[in-house]
């Protein structure tokens, strides 16, 4: 008896080791996005954090101005088009902490916490500091306190301090989650829907029995792309909905040029998704391609937390991934009031990903 069923757990072994793509995606895989999150989440050497001062033209000679002067250094490394000033503190038993300060007006100030870009904007008026963040961000709180003490101490003549909490629409992290919560729900939607749907009828012999009829191989493709839309309108705005009635999110921006960018970015990830399942009839690997191509954008779009926390040098490469292209995109309509215009780029650039991914899947793909 026990050795009809060594012999059966011994044949699953086999089946797992002589498959390469399953060795892949079960070990190296999962290997490299826990050297991905380590980078953005671990332990560093030193933490970065982003702050605006509002700069005060007609006072130049302010107190927070002289703060910058005696202590700050000018960040010459920074690729971005604003200039920086840098404060470090901290000790190698603690760790270091950098202070990034942008000069800035109220209006970019405002869009680049929208974006996820800074944690606190500080202004002074009449000698007085005061502190603007949003109070249920943690991250921001925390960077106030250091932030405070580190004055305090660095300027014994530190002038008085006050906490202006941001509660507008807009300023808060919810306002910056839902909008990537429906960028990120179009991708895996399609991805799955599409990728995962089409691998299977290929593995079941489906897709031969398909190519058999009258059927254009282009019909069939574009069939996919049209439900999956209906399908992904419907659960975007499911979500938009409870986000609407329970914490009173609005779209600031254009709607039509919301609906616009969200069928570009459903192009692009429909022709993504016809590439992905061009060839293979394996589920498995299949399955370990689809979450090649999402995970690592799920983890690196600006999702869940800015992407700014990874290393300034990746940062341009992140930005030019389709999904943070799209989540950035409808992120500016939903909270910055972005029209036409500034989302013409953007849609320009997630169509023509799916324009070609969609004809080169569609001339390798494999139907039987």
């Amino acid at each position: 008896m026990r050795k009809p069923i060594i012999q059966l757990i011994l044949i699953q072994f086999r089946e797992f080791y002589r498959e390469p793509g399953i060795l892949f995606w079960a070990i190296v895989f999962p290997v490299l996005m826990a050297w991905g999150l380590g980078i953005a989440f671990t332990h560093k050497a030193e933490q970065k954090r982003d702050i605006a001062f509002i700069e005060n033209h007609t006072q130049p000679d302010t107190l927070f101005r002289g703060i910058i002067t005696n202590y700050a250094k000018k960040d010459s490394s920074s690729k971005e088009h604003f200039l920086r000033y840098v404060i470090r503190s901290g000790n190698k038993k603690t760790g270091f902490t950098v202070y990034r300060f942008i000069p800035s007006t109220w209006e970019k100030s405002a869009k680049l916490l929208k974006q996820g870009s800074i944690l606190i904007i500080i202004e002074e008026k009449e000698g007085k500091l005061f502190y603007h963040y949003d109070p249920f961000n943690n991250d921001a709180q925390l960077t106030y306190m250091q932030l405070s003490s580190f004055i305090s101490k660095g300027k014994p003549l530190e002038p008085a301090a006050e906490i202006k909490p941001l509660t507008q629409k807009g300023t808060r992290y919810i306002d910056f989650l839902v909008p990537g919560l429906i960028a990120l729900n179009l991708m895996m939607s399609t991805m799955w829907g599409i990728s995962y749907s089409l691998i299977e009828k290929r593995s079941k012999k489906l897709l031969r029995r398909m190519v058999a009829t009258p059927m254009k191989k282009s019909s069939f493709m574009l069939s996919q792309l049209i439900a999956r839309l209906v399908l992904n309108i419907l659960e975007a705005f499911i979500v938009f909905i409870f986000a609407y009635f329970y914490f009173g999110i609005t779209i600031q921006g254009n709607f039509i040029a919301l609906i616009i960018l969200y069928f570009a970015g459903m192009l692009c990830f429909t022709g993504i998704s016809i590439l992905v399942s061009s060839r293979t009839a394996n589920t498995y690997v299949g399955n370990g391609l689809i979450n090649a191509v999402v995970m690592p954008m799920m983890v690196l779009s600006g999702i869940f937390f800015s992407y700014h926390n990874f290393p300034d040098v990746v940062i341009p490469y992140i930005q030019a991934l389709p999904l943070t292209i799209l989540g950035d995109g409808i992120r500016s309509i939903f909270i910055e009031g972005a029209g036409f215009g500034e989302i013409f780029s953007p849609t320009i650039i997630l169509s023509l990903i799916g324009i070609l991914t969609f004809g080169v899947g569609l001339k390798i793909y494999k139907w039987y």
